[in-house]
């Protein structure tokens, strides 16, 4: 077992990512770089002008008041919102119009959303499996097998055969992650996963992100959950009207944050 960010993870590490993780931030390369990065939506610029490299294996967490485009900026960078200006690459493939560069990217990119959006006519094994049989063209033992080693690190290996209406919120959040991370991504996505919540389900949901952060997956996180992000970010983005208005590390963000707006936002949320 590999341990990091003082977590211990519930399954073997690759070789690889222990390798990676291994290495200082500063000595790895650059998985997602995003640079000058504008989005409108009519007269209205949801983003404006963000430039942002994130390290393999980086765990960032981005947040910020209501409306401030972070939701829209995450989004951007697995093509669920189209980029007007700038540039984005991922893992070394540039953010076009062609079709063969966004599947590529998809590939390489999970998402989890605030709503769980699984389907609730099939089970939770159908839910993860569906995907990496159909995309991936995964033999259906094989991708069940992976399915049931997925329900396990998230903690609930027996829920694998019941509808989604039969579980918890909670129970819910963590079949979604389990079906992102069933198409094998190099990074994944969270935006606002616990804020459809009960306070109660938080938890669960928080522990498996994690678990999967201990293991070197590269994580962007939209949360306002800061005991989270103190415990598990290697760098805090705060955003603010569409720009990025400051970056850094958790010590940093709320020990001695820079700008005047970020010590404004955290005076009113801590």
């Amino acid at each position: 077992m590999a341990e990091t960010k003082g977590f211990q993870s519930a399954v073997d590490i690759p070789a690889e990512k222990a390798e990676i993780l291994a290495r200082p931030l500063e000595e790895r390369d650059d998985i997602v770089v995003c640079e000058n990065v504008h989005k409108w939506f009519g007269d209205f610029c949801a983003v404006r002008d963000v430039s942002m490299r994130v390290k393999r294996g980086e765990v960032v967490v981005i947040f910020g008041p209501s409306g401030s485009g972070k939701s829209t900026f995450i989004r951007m960078i697995n093509r669920l919102e189209e980029h007007q200006q700038g540039s984005i690459v991922i893992d070394g493939i540039e953010m076009t119009n062609d079709v063969r560069n966004l599947d590529a990217i998809r590939r390489e990119v999970g998402m989890v959303f605030q709503q769980f959006n699984l389907f609730p006519h099939i089970t939770v094994l159908g839910n993860i499996t569906l995907a990496p049989q159909r995309v991936r063209h995964m033999p259906r033992g094989e991708a069940e097998a992976l399915a049931m080693q997925l329900l396990e690190r998230v903690g609930i290996p027996e829920q694998a055969q019941k509808y989604p209406a039969e579980l918890s919120g909670g129970q819910q959040q963590r079949v979604a992650i389990a079906r992102a991370l069933a198409m094998q991504p190099q990074i994944m996505l969270f935006d606002e996963p616990t804020s459809a919540l009960d306070p109660e389900m938080i938890k669960e949901v928080l522990d498996a992100m994690r678990e999967l952060a201990a293991t070197g997956m590269t994580m962007l996180c939209v949360t306002h959950e800061m005991g989270f992000a103190r415990e598990v970010a290697d760098r805090m983005a705060f955003f603010d009207e569409g720009a990025l208005v400051e970056l850094g590390p958790p010590d940093q963000i709320f020990n001695d944050p820079q700008e005047d707006r970020t010590k404004m936002f955290l005076d009113q949320i801590l």
